[in-house]
């Protein structure tokens, strides 16, 4: 299964491109993606979508911006009308149209949204499923619990939080999603155990990644859970601070990663 989903995440067309904002839009920036991936975040839970809906919400933004250059007003159009269409997908019980109308504060009309889905729906020429970051993430939960952890759900969640969080940064687009969830877990590990090498020869094997095939992005995301990247969006933190997610958003990991830990291990 992992091979197959592995298969469809490197596929041409279910990628976005990763230089989208400077070859085709004019517009619209990667701060105003920024905003907008932050906002849909705080209407997932006002809705309490899945948050697979939300990755593919924002899978379906992506790559629809790689090959249609919008104007900036019309950015949250496409952000409601993508989370209409992955919630039509992956939920049970999806908002209607007219909720997604109201959330806009009704900037937009019924038709606007719908014209919009209707686009979107051709774009993607129907093919809605797509792999992304929490696809993967959970799947390497499941190797990484085999671990020895102070507590599975808090390990668990702390993912959850880390891959979310690059949901924001338009330079993880240059990833591939298994690469991003497969970040989020060495990071998760190395904030609960810093003391421990996050990545052996068992996640190594499961993954199919190296620890230094996982540097960039583990750096990128480590910069994200640190803030060392500028940004004033708080949706995912705020989240994550609930006691529900056992308050992983406040969780501190060092601020630096040990350079052995991105070292070919034995075991």
């Amino acid at each position: 299964m992992y091979q197959h989903l592995h298969s469809l995440e490197i596929e041409e067309k279910r990628r976005p491109s990763p230089n989208y904002m400077k070859k085709i839009q004019k517009d619209v920036t990667a701060g105003m993606r920024e905003i907008l991936v932050d906002w849909l975040v705080e209407v997932a839970e006002e809705y309490r979508l899945a948050s697979d809906t939300l990755f593919l919400t924002v899978s379906y933004i992506d790559r629809f911006l790689s090959s249609h250059c919008l104007s900036r007003n019309k950015l949250q159009l496409l952000g409601v009308s993508s989370m209409l269409l992955a919630s039509k997908f992956e939920e049970v019980s999806s908002p209607h149209v007219e909720d997604y109308v109201y959330i806009t504060d009704n900037t937009y009309t019924k038709e606007e949204v719908v014209q919009m889905e209707k686009d979107l729906l051709n774009f993607l020429e129907l093919e809605l499923s797509n792999p992304t970051p929490k696809t993967f993430v959970r799947i390497f939960i499941r190797a990484a619990q085999g671990d020895i952890m102070p507590s599975c759900s808090t390990f668990e969640f702390l993912s959850w939080f880390l891959v979310e969080l690059s949901l924001l940064d338009y330079s993880c687009l240059r990833f591939l999603p298994s690469i991003i969830a497969a970040a989020a877990i060495f990071i998760a590990k190395f904030t609960i155990q810093p003391e421990q090498h996050p990545w052996g020869l068992k996640m190594q094997r499961y993954s199919g990644y190296k620890a230094c095939e996982l540097k960039e992005c583990v750096l990128a995301i480590h910069d994200l859970q640190l803030r060392r990247t500028s940004s004033s969006s708080q949706a995912i933190r705020e989240k994550y601070s609930k006691q529900k997610f056992k308050c992983v958003a406040a969780l501190v990991s060092p601020s630096e990663i040990p350079v052995s830990y991105f070292e070919d291990v034995d075991e």
